[in-house]
């Protein structure tokens, strides 16, 4: 218990100390009325923390619980002013521990030096409020299944409390991660059994080079995806796919199938990232490897019906918040 509180202090430090820190890189001032605003400093926050927490070796774990607290940390805020708060509050409920959310919220908001708050400490009790009733202020909300969560995620307009009928016509095993995180060997070890469709197998056979035109490397995945999907096939899809932009093209083509999607992010410790990148037969140079490093965006739980982080020393992580 006592390192469980321990630990919780060290996320909730982390997290305060970088809350705001790309304000210097997103804050512009307007010419008119002379106020200075930083939009999207949040989302850059969580690039600029998960990047300082991977170079101090941060465990995965609890980089990924602060990179997300700083991304997330004004929202309890501004529930009043969203057409579904419960949804609001249900959603981040998978993204991050939203009792922490509220303590980093709740400390944001005191630590003002203003004369004016737009927003008062009340604002954040209703958060607290909401997330209680709903029960997901210390875990995740429950859905009625795994299909009743992805497809949350993924309507514009969602039914909490819909009730989807769970029935697959097959498993997609979708990997993400850097050039070198042992995807394959991930692989190799828990899904030997499956057929796979490898971007890199395919660049090979059509002669393509990592930074060439990917037009018809990417055609011809989505063909071959397409055939198992028909044919109710499972397989697995092995690409870097660091992006969640990416990740949704091919997320969304497996769903129109009615496919049970797994994603599987690995990243092993970055020092030994670059190392098994260089014993690769076409190693990626390490300057363009630390740029994806900083692009790098892990997978979480609303983008699939399950999802495994693999650490590089063949343990599973869970993420709930």
């Amino acid at each position: 218990m006592n390192g469980f509180v321990q630990l919780t202090g060290t996320v909730l430090t982390f997290a305060a100390l970088f809350h705001d820190a790309a304000k210097p890189l997103t804050s512009q001032s307007n010419p008119e009325t002379g106020r200075i605003s930083s939009p999207r400093h949040a989302v850059k926050g969580e690039h600029v923390a998960r990047g300082i927490l991977r170079d101090l070796d941060c465990d995965l774990t609890t980089r990924e619980q602060i990179a997300r607290l700083v991304r997330h940390h004004s929202r309890p805020a501004f529930l009043l002013e969203r057409s579904e708060p419960t949804h609001e509050v249900v959603r981040l409920s998978w993204h991050v521990n939203n009792r922490l959310l509220f303590l980093l919220a709740l400390a944001d908001t005191r630590g003002r030096d203003t004369d004016s708050m737009n927003r008062p400490e009340e604002h954040l009790q209703y958060w607290k409020l909401a997330a209680e009733e709903n029960g997901c202020y210390d875990q995740p909300y429950s859905f009625a299944n795994d299909h009743a969560r992805f497809l949350f995620f993924r309507q514009q307009e969602p039914n909490l409390h819909y009730v989807p009928y769970e029935k697959y016509a097959c498993q997609v095993t979708l990997l993400s991660g850097l050039p070198g995180s042992g995807k394959d060997t991930w692989l190799s070890r828990n899904r030997a059994d499956l057929p796979v469709v490898s971007l890199d197998d395919i660049r090979g056979e059509l002669g393509v080079e990592p930074t060439g035109n990917q037009g018809d490397v990417v055609q011809l995945a989505r063909e071959r995806c397409r055939e198992y999907l028909r044919d109710r096939t499972s397989f697995a899809f092995n690409a870097t796919n660091i992006l969640k932009q990416t990740r949704g093209r091919w997320i969304d083509l497996f769903a129109d199938y009615d496919a049970r999607i797994t994603l599987v992010y690995v990243e092993p410790p970055f020092e030994r990232l670059l190392q098994q990148n260089r014993s690769r037969k076409n190693p990626v140079p390490e300057q363009v490897m630390r740029k994806l490093a900083e692009k790098c965006e892990p997978p979480t739980w609303t983008e699939g019906h399950d999802l495994v982080v693999n650490d590089g020393d063949s343990r599973y992580v869970t993420q709930h918040g």
